[in-house]
């Protein structure tokens, strides 16, 4: 080393070979600093404190002395949007569907809706079931080798075995009889209807027409439908609640979110109402959470079947456990869908339906709420009417003779003829263009409820760590549910027809693990720690990779899906703690036996894996009280409580913080 150059110390920590730069040591002066570590020191109190207000209140400006005047309350869902003030009784329901007037010279061909039911291959009409040739007034065999008729056959045999077991004759040749009365029936002509449905066959005055009036709408060309929610909100609010645009800054929203919620979808909610439409603040809350500050419970399985999805989440004092969060893709529509399908095969009257046409939905939708049960005791040839009404036709009635028909809520349990892969065929992102700030704190889509409902899907050798503790048979839950119906079943793939190849192939995965750990207590043989665990580990991930987990757990039936989020929040303990406290919501919730047929197969599911498991309890909503509008009740009281000061977001928090803000204020985000 030449002269003059001091001795530099040798490096052998590799850092002069990167860029990165050692911290220095902290200054203990700042260690014991209490800057930001109290509430007086945030923004929230600071700007508050400068308002001269201390903090901050829900209500400002005119108000009529009631507590929540001031509030209002957003329930957006798949098929309506349930808005109104806290202080209301009961929300505003209006369709989620705008209508816009078409500009375009060009006439393009109406959109055809996407059939999610698996429909019959064959002949459309006619008996699905031969006759009992063995005697046994119970016996189900299927007419066809279509698969339709196989899946619908599982269906019934569910519903013969229950019958059976509650000692309830089976009307012979129903379906025949149904068919002959169906076939010869003439609809009846209503000259005067006292609800005739005024048409609107043009709208000149306004650009666009939402909710109701844009279902009344019938145009010679296709129209441009749009889910538009700011003039969704604003016609409602300015045409039901007499509140104008002006008047948006002397209110506050209280916004009711999924459960499993995406935050590109929170985030354009909140800029739409705060930034765009300029309400004085907001505040976040899920769905599950509102649903038993209505039902006033603490701790809760709140099952919510909506139109479109049915969502399962475990409450805990005030808490969503987000573990426990599970989405079904089945819901109300569906059940209308499988009704139209089965009416058809007993040739339904009304023959020109088209479920493209939103009258004749209506129509379909008016015979569920009637004609649709789940209480085994309801099962007759009982006779129906039902009126169509048409634009610019005269109103018609019809009859109807329906035997099991009725009784295709039981495809809520056995979702074998729901078509999954073409209800999520062709979807989009709700947006591509995500921040950076969404992706910092993105929410894991997969939940300990998904994983489990998903464990039969997964290799055998390529199971996790081996469940010792109340995870011994993961898949006997779902086994149990549906074994009964599994050995005629083809192979499907849905998740509960691959159940029974679960147990076969978990008793060896306890080996491979236990050798990892000695090889690793083994550390001079560095040879050994090379020959077993490279080629598991990564066979392993890939295997997980290629299972679409939440898409896979989807396709549950609902009583096997409410055992598995009950599973996940914790021990035996927590499974007794949540299925006896079963809360169902929603427009579903309201088919006649529906609690009794979730207890029933709830507690044969829970009684044979779970140690001293009580009486399965199905919680009522609570009196007067419609199940469809509990969660907004919910939102409503939440909005009127004083402890909700505490959460509000103003324009300027939105502003200055963004997805932050809601992260802060609300800690469940």
């Amino acid at each position: 080393m030449p002269r003059g150059i001091p001795n530099a110390k040798r490096d052998d920590t590799g850092f002069r070979y990167t860029t990165f730069h050692v911290p220095l040591v902290p200054n203990p002066k700042h260690v014991s600093s209490t800057y930001l570590k109290s509430e007086t020191q945030t923004l929230w109190y600071r700007k508050n404190q400068a308002k001269g207000k201390g903090a901050e209140t829900a209500e400002e400006g005119p108000s009529d002395g009631r507590r929540g005047s001031q509030v209002l309350v957003i329930h957006p869902g798949s098929r309506y949007l349930r808005i109104g003030r806290a202080s209301d009784v009961s929300p505003i329901t209006v369709p989620s569907v705008v209508a816009r007037k078409d500009t375009s010279s060009t006439i393009e061909p109406r959109p055809i809706r996407r059939n999610c039911v698996i429909t019959p291959g064959g002949k459309a009409e006619g008996p699905s079931f031969d006759p009992p040739q063995n005697g046994d007034e119970y016996d189900v065999t299927p007419a066809s080798n279509d698969p339709f008729d196989t899946k619908l056959a599982i269906i019934t045999v569910s519903l013969r075995d229950r019958m059976r077991f509650y000692k309830l004759r089976v009307t012979p040749n129903a379906a025949a009889i149904a068919s002959t009365f169906n076939e010869q029936f003439k609809p009846e002509i209503i000259t005067s209807d006292p609800k005739q449905i005024q048409w609107l066959d043009k709208v000149e005055q306004a650009d666009a027409v939402a909710g109701e009036e844009a279902l009344r709408i019938d145009y010679p060309s296709i129209q441009l439908l749009l889910s538009d929610l700011e003039t969704l909100i604003e016609h409602t609010l300015r045409d039901k609640l007499d509140i104008n645009r002006k008047d948006y800054k002397n209110f506050s929203v209280v916004l009711v979110i999924p459960d499993l919620y995406n935050r590109t979808y929170v985030r354009e909610l909140v800029h739409l109402l705060l930034a765009t439409m300029g309400f004085k603040q907001l505040c976040a809350q899920q769905e599950s959470l509102a649903a038993t500050y209505g039902a006033g419970m603490s701790n809760a399985c709140v099952v919510d079947i909506g139109s479109k999805i049915t969502t399962i989440s475990c409450v805990d004092e005030g808490l969503v456990l987000p573990d426990t969060r599970l989405a079904l893709n089945v819901g109300g529509d569906d059940v209308t869908e499988f009704l139209y399908v089965l009416l058809q095969r007993i040739r339904f009257p009304y023959r020109d339906a088209d479920l493209n046409r939103s009258y004749d939905w209506a129509v379909l939708e008016d015979l569920k709420t009637r004609l649709c049960t789940l209480a085994e005791g309801d099962v007759a040839l009982n006779l129906y009417d039902f009126i169509v009404r048409r634009p610019h036709a005269q109103t018609e009635k019809y009859g109807l003779r329906a035997y099991d028909e009725g009784a295709d809520t039981q495809c809520l349990f056995e979702p074998r003829v729901i078509d999954f892969d073409a209800k999520t065929r062709d979807l989009k992102p709700l947006s591509p263009n995500v921040t950076e700030e969404i992706i910092g704190h993105q929410t894991e889509n997969v939940t300990k409820a998904m994983s489990i409902s998903t464990q039969h899907l997964m290799p055998a050798p390529a199971s996790s760590e081996p469940s010792t503790s109340t995870m011994p048979p993961p898949p006997s839950d779902e086994t149990a549910a549906t074994q009964t119906l599994q050995p005629k079943i083809e192979p499907d793939s849905q998740a509960m027809s691959i159940d029974q190849t679960e147990g076969d192939g978990r008793g060896g995965g306890e080996k491979g693990p236990t050798e990892v750990i000695d090889v690793d207590e083994e550390k001079p043989p560095t040879l050994d720690f090379s020959l077993a665990p490279p080629p598991q580990t990564p066979l392993v991930e890939v295997a997980v990779r290629a299972i679409d987990v939440p898409f896979e757990a989807s396709k549950l039936p609902l009583d096997v899906a409410i055992f598995n989020s009950a599973r996940a929040a914790g021990g035996d303990d927590k499974i007794r703690k949540y299925l006896q406290a079963v809360l169902v919501i929603g427009g579903t919730a309201l088919i006649p036996g529906m609690a009794h047929a979730l207890e029933s197969r709830l507690q044969a599911i829970a009684t044979p894996l779970v140690p001293n498991m009580e009486k399965v309890q199905i919680i009522p909503p609570p009196k007067e009280v419609d199940p469809r509008v509990l969660s907004w009740k919910g939102a409503a009281v939440l909005g009127k409580m004083e402890s909700v000061s505490e959460l509000w977001i103003s324009p300027s928090d939105w502003d200055m913080f963004g997805m932050r803000a809601l992260k802060e204020r609300c800690y469940y985000l």
